[in-house]
């Protein structure tokens, strides 16, 4: 063989070593997504269950669509519910207008725009 012959074979092991070392980090990552989107899913569920049993069904629907607009909105007080219910603020279910309420106070608190004109 010779000098050439053995440097392209060299050169093609270090490829071939290569490529399966990124399809390798590939395949990690990918895992890595699946597991990731496994537990949010499951967290999903969890927080569906949780708001199922502390809200009324007017207040499931006023939050399902209000979460078509501001999911950040939402997301905020869905949390903040089920930190109460876990806290055991709650007392009952929380209807629609109770929910009214506190959807007034946080939007209240967002929309404090100071203009001062020199």
């Amino acid at each position: 063989m010779s000098d050439l012959d053995e440097i392209r074979q060299k050169r093609m092991a270090e490829l071939q070593a290569q490529a399966a070392a990124q399809q390798q980090a590939q395949q990690q990552q990918m895992a890595q997504m699946q597991q990731q989107e496994a537990a949010q899913a499951q967290f999903e569920a969890q927080k569906k269950q949780i708001l199922g049993q502390i809200l009324t069904s007017e207040a499931r629907n006023r939050l399902a669509n209000l979460k078509l607009t501001k999911p950040e909105l939402v997301n905020q007080i869905e949390i903040q519910l089920i930190q109460s219910a876990q806290a055991g603020s709650l007392r009952g279910k929380v209807t629609d207008e109770q929910l009214k309420v506190l959807l007034r106070q946080i939007a209240g608190q967002k929309r404090e725009i100071k203009i001062t004109r020199k």
